[in-house]
């Protein structure tokens, strides 16, 4: 007997699920005495800019990926309506945000029985939830090893990846076959060239008949080499009408293109459903003809690094933006009282125009938050210092610093 289990990924001590390994007997079996007439369903949603994939295999059922934060309860919806009371497996591929945002609420509101996670972790307020939510239900989790296979019903599914600890939580992405008789599809999360080439060398036949394509479309995944290696038929690309991150790029499509595969896109097509009995897949829409591309701005890049902020970042940039927030607000006032105070008090500005000319000529200072003006080197300038006139101070309702003793 010949194994395929790659060494040096491996499940965590705590949380070990069992499983067994791969050999080449466990292959050929799977092929030839997997039953043909047991039914399949794969539901590729549309959440928009993020992944959420439902499959159903008679009473089993998995959830691969649950889009964003805010598209749990839409999540929960379709769910329900396609009659799912609990999940055999729920695959969290990577901490991305619009991978496990919607992830809290599955695990609120459905029963499940394993969840698989990346070796990536992230400190950032989404992972946070998501870690906080399974330990409030007292559900397990682990990071599966390459080369374990799991049944879901008459179908199973072999784990391909992660295969190291990355630096990159794209790459880390748990990726996995799933089979049913003959029918072979393949989720490889957002793992890119560097992951794709690790999976090519385990060793583990990677050919597909359907490829959910890497990272939404990305020019980052769906390598030449690799494609050659999965060889589908169908690709299916899981993305959002007009997303900033210009998915699906243009050079994955022409790859897919070049090698005759067959399109569908959830931007253009909304939820995709196939049915595999073994044999043949059957959609429930034609494939994509436009071959469109997206078209990236300059939002993507901002919002990737809001994502990859750490908890406490993220909190300072909400507490700044609050900031920010409160003291437009403040202006605003400011500006209507000073509006107000110019009209009321015009005639008295103006029989004591002698007073005012001095006054505009005397300078003091301020700060964005604080309701003194300052003299110039005041201690309480340090972190904001903006120059007005006395009269200005004055007008704004400002109050002399009892420290510096500024001019009055």
């Amino acid at each position: 007997m010949i194994c395929l289990a790659v060494t040096g990924c491996g499940e965590t001590e705590d949380n070990r699920l069992t499983s067994r390994e791969v050999t080449l007997t466990d292959v050929e079996e799977t092929t030839e005495t997997q039953s043909s007439d047991g039914l399949m369903e794969v539901h590729f949603i549309d959440v928009g800019q993020g992944d959420a994939t439902l499959i159903k295999c008679g009473e089993a059922s998995m959830l691969i990926d649950a889009g964003d934060d805010s598209k749990g309860t839409m999540l929960q919806n379709y769910l329900m309506k396609q009659g799912i009371t609990r999940l055999d497996y729920l695959v969290l591929t990577h901490p991305d945000s619009d991978h496990i945002g919607g992830a809290p609420v599955m695990i609120t509101k459905f029963d499940i029985d394993k969840v698989f996670v990346s070796n990536y972790e992230k400190d950032n307020k989404t992972y946070l939830k998501l870690i906080q939510a399974l330990d409030n239900k007292n559900i397990s989790y682990t990071t599966p090893a390459v080369g374990s296979v799991y049944d879901l019903g008459n179908a199973s599914f072999t784990i391909l990846g992660p295969c190291a600890s990355y630096s990159d939580p794209n790459n880390a992405s748990v990726a996995l076959l799933l089979q049913n008789g003959k029918n072979r599809f393949l989720f490889t999360g957002d793992a890119e060239e560097n992951a794709e080439c690790d999976m090519m060398q385990t060793g583990i036949d990677i050919s597909a008949d359907v490829y959910q394509a890497g990272h939404h479309g990305s020019k980052s995944s769906s390598s030449e080499s690799f494609m050659e290696k999965v060889s589908p038929s169908y690709a299916v690309i899981s993305c959002a009408e007009g997303n900033s991150y210009g998915h699906p790029h243009a050079q994955t499509l022409n790859t897919f293109r070049s090698m005759g595969i067959q399109v569908f896109r959830t931007d253009e097509q909304g939820s995709i459903v196939a049915e595999s009995d073994g044999t043949a897949i059957t959609w429930n829409c034609a494939p994509s003809q436009t071959w469109k591309a997206g078209e990236p701005t300059q939002n993507s890049a901002q919002q990737v690094r809001k994502e990859e902020q750490p908890e406490e970042q993220q909190k300072q940039s909400e507490n700044d933006a609050a900031e920010q927030q409160k003291q437009s607000e403040n202006d605003a006032a400011e500006q209507q009282k000073q509006s107000e105070n110019d009209q009321s008090g015009q005639q008295q500005i103006q029989s004591d125009s002698g007073k005012a000319a001095q006054q505009t000529a005397v300078e003091v200072h301020i700060t964005k938050t604080g309701e003194k003006y300052h003299r110039e080197g005041c201690q309480y300038l340090k972190k904001s210092d903006i120059l007005i006139t006395l009269d200005e101070a004055k007008r704004m309702g400002y109050e002399p610093c009892s420290k510096c003793n500024p001019p009055r």
